[in-house]
C-alpha cells in the first residue's frame, strides 16, 4: 500500500504572455484620435516624466537623451533588473525622439503610390543666443505670400476651423413645444398646467398618464390641466395623445382634414387599414376606390410616433482620423493629429538619476520605471500613425475608382488582403480600422466600410454586399403592387444574373433594409 507524500517536479513549458509595452500597444491602436488624446491626458496626468510641449520645465537637450540611452544600455549591476526592460523602448524610440521626445511633430503626409516611409526628424534648435531679426529669412517670406500661382494643398498650413463650429445643438421635444406655446395667449394658471403635461410626455410624444394623476400628484384642478391639454395638443407636431388614433387625428386636424375621408377612416375603420381592405372601405363609407387610395395615401404619410424626431441623440461627433485627397495625379494620405498632445520627457527628473547618490535605489527604480513607461507611449502613438498609413496606403491602392466615382464603384476587399500586403497579421489591421474615420472626396467614412463583402457567384464575385442590397431594393421599388415580388422570385432573378443566393439570403437583406414582406407590401384594389 503506497502512501501519498508531497513531492517536487520540474517541468519546461512554454506559454504565451503580453508584455505591459504590448498590451499598450494594442490598446492604442485601436483608439480614434479623441480616445487617444483622453488617454493621454490622462498618462500626462499620472506620469511625472511625461509632460507636453509648451507647460514649462526644464526640456532634456539632445546630449542628455543620448546620455539616458546608453546608460540603459549599460546599467549598474544594481540596476539591470530594472533596465532590462527599458533597453527594447529606448532603441526603438531613440530616433523618433531625439528632437526633444516630440510625439507628433509636424503633420505627416505620404503619397498613396510609393511605400510610407517615415518623416525626417528636423534637428534640434541652436541653443546659442542669436539676433532674432537676423533668423527671419525675407525671400521665402515674401515668396510665400506674393506668389500669385498655384499652390499646392499638401504644402498649405491652413489654420482649420474648430470642429464644434459645424454641429448643430440639438432642440428637444420639450423646447419645441415650450416655444411655440410663448406665442399662445393662455392664462396664467393654464400655461403653468402645460409644464406639467410636458414634464410628463413620453419621448414618442405620448401621455401614457392620466389627468387624474397629474391633477392629484401637481395638485392642479382637473378643468385646467384638460384646457392645459389642449393647449398642447393644438401645436405642431401633435403631440399628447392617449392612442394610436388620437394621435393620427390630431395630426390630421393640423393638416386641415377634419371631417374628411381620412379622417372617418381613422375615427371609425382604423382595422380595416391594417388589413389593406381598400374594397370594403369604399363601401362602408359609400366612396370611389380612388378616394379611398388617396386617403390612404394621405394617412401612411402621418407619424405614429411625432415625438421621437426630437428625442434622439443629437449630431454624433466624428472627428476623421485620416485626410485622402488628390494633388495633382497622386492620392495624398494624412493623418490627422493636429490636436493631440506634443510628448516630452521632463528634465528635472533627469538629474535625479545623476545624483545617485543622493538618492536610495527606490527612488532611482521609480524614475527609470516612469522613463521606461513614457518612452514606451511615445513609440506606441509612433508605431500607431505608421500602421494606419500603411492600411490607408493599401486601402486607396485598391479603392482608388470608389474615391474617382462614388459608393458604386465599391469593390470587395478582405482584411486579410491588406494584411499579408503590410506584413502584420489580420487583427491588427482590424484593430487600425476600428472606430476610425477617414474624410475622402466622396465623404466621410469608417474605415471599415471600405472593407465590404462580396457576393458568391460567377457575376457576383465582384458585387458589395451593399450593392446587392440596393438591387434587392430596386427590384422591389419597380414592381407591381397588386402582385408584390416573393423573397424567391427575387432570389431566381438574381441568380439569372449570375449572382447565386437563396431566398433565405435574400430574406435577411429585405429585413436589414426595413422592406416589409410581401403579404404587408400587397395592395387590394
Amino acid at each position: 500500500m503506497s502512501l501519498l507524500s508531497p513531492r517536487l517536479q520540474i517541468a519546461i513549458k512554454q506559454k504565451q504572455i503580453l508584455t505591459p509595452g504590448l498590451v499598450q500597444m494594442v490598446t492604442v491602436l485601436q483608439l480614434n484620435r479623441l480616445e487617444l488624446k483622453e488617454m493621454i491626458d490622462q498618462e500626462i496626468a499620472q506620469n511625472p516624466v511625461l509632460e507636453e510641449v509648451g507647460e514649462g520645465g526644464e526640456e532634456l537637450t539632445p546630449a542628455e537623451v543620448q546620455e539616458l540611452l546608453e546608460a540603459e544600455r549599460n546599467p549598474e549591476p544594481a540596476d539591470r533588473e530594472v533596465t532590462a526592460l527599458t533597453r527594447e523602448a529606448a532603441d526603438d524610440a531613440q530616433d523618433a525622439l531625439r528632437d526633444g521626445y516630440d510625439s507628433r511633430g509636424t503633420p505627416e503626409t505620404v503619397e498613396a503610390a510609393p511605400a510610407a516611409e517615415s518623416p525626417d526628424v528636423p534637428e534640434p534648435a541652436a541653443s546659442a543666443e542669436v539676433d532674432s531679426f537676423e533668423q527671419i529669412d525675407f525671400d521665402t517670406y515674401f515668396d510665400n505670400w506674393l506668389d500669385p500661382g498655384y499652390r499646392s494643398p499638401a504644402t498649405e498650413d491652413v489654420e482649420k476651423p474648430s470642429f464644434e463650429t459645424f454641429l448643430s445643438s440639438p432642440i428637444t421635444l420639450t423646447d419645441h413645444l415650450r416655444t411655440q406655446l410663448s406665442y399662445e395667449i393662455l392664462p396664467d394658471d393654464v400655461r403653468d398646467a402645460t409644464e406639467a403635461i410636458l414634464g410628463n410626455l413620453e419621448d414618442t410624444g405620448y401621455l401614457m398618464i392620466g389627468l387624474d394623476e397629474i391633477s392629484a400628484s401637481e395638485s392642479i384642478p382637473l378643468d385646467v390641466l384638460e384646457r392645459a391639454l389642449k393647449a398642447v395638443q393644438s401645436v405642431e407636431p401633435g403631440v399628447g395623445a392617449r392612442s394610436l388614433q388620437e394621435c393620427l387625428l390630431l395630426q390630421l386636424a393640423h393638416r386641415g382634414a377634419e371631417g374628411g375621408v381620412a379622417w372617418q377612416i381613422v375615427a371609425n375603420h382604423l382595422p380595416l387599414v391594417e388589413k389593406r381592405d381598400v374594397k370594403e372601405l369604399a363601401r362602408q363609407l359609400h366612396r370611389p376606390v380612388e378616394h379611398i387610395e388617396i386617403a390612404l395615401h394621405v394617412i401612411r404619410s402621418l407619424d405614429p410616433k411625432p415625438g421621437i424626431k426630437y428625442s434622439g441623440p443629437g449630431a454624433r461627433q466624428v472627428a476623421p482620423d485620416v485626410y485622402i485627397f488628390k494633388d495633382g495625379d497622386q492620392w495624398v494620405i494624412q493623418v490627422s493629429d493636429d490636436d493631440l498632445p506634443q510628448l516630452r520627457l521632463n528634465g528635472n527628473y533627469r538629474r535625479l538619476l545623476d545624483r545617485e547618490q543622493e538618492q536610495d535605489k527606490k527612488t532611482r527604480d521609480y524614475v527609470r520605471e516612469r522613463f521606461h513607461s513614457a518612452l514606451q507611449l511615445i513609440r506606441n502613438i509612433e508605431q500607431r500613425k505608421q500602421t494606419i498609413l500603411k492600411v490607408c496606403q493599401s486601402i486607396v491602392e485598391r479603392q482608388a475608382e470608389f474615391l474617382e466615382h462614388g459608393p458604386s464603384r465599391l469593390r470587395p476587399l478582405m482584411i486579410k488582403e491588406v494584411a499579408e500586403e503590410i506584413g502584420v497579421h489580420a487583427s491588427t489591421v482590424s484593430r487600425a480600422v476600428a472606430g476610425k474615420y477617414a474624410h475622402t472626396p466622396q465623404g466621410v467614412f469608417e474605415l471599415r466600410y471600405f472593407f465590404p463583402e462580396a457576393v458568391q457567384g460567377p457575376a457576383g464575385g465582384n458585387i458589395p454586399l451593399q450593392t446587392l442590397k440596393k438591387m434587392v431594393k430596386k427590384m422591389i421599388d419597380e414592381e407591381d403592387r397588386s402582385k408584390p415580388l416573393t423573397d424567391d422570385q427575387l432570389a431566381r432573378m438574381l441568380q439569372q444574373q449570375g449572382i447565386q443566393v437563396t431566398r433565405r439570403t435574400v430574406a435577411k437583406y429585405r429585413e436589414d433594409m426595413l422592406i416589409p414582406s410581401t403579404h404587408q407590401r400587397r395592395q387590394r384594389t
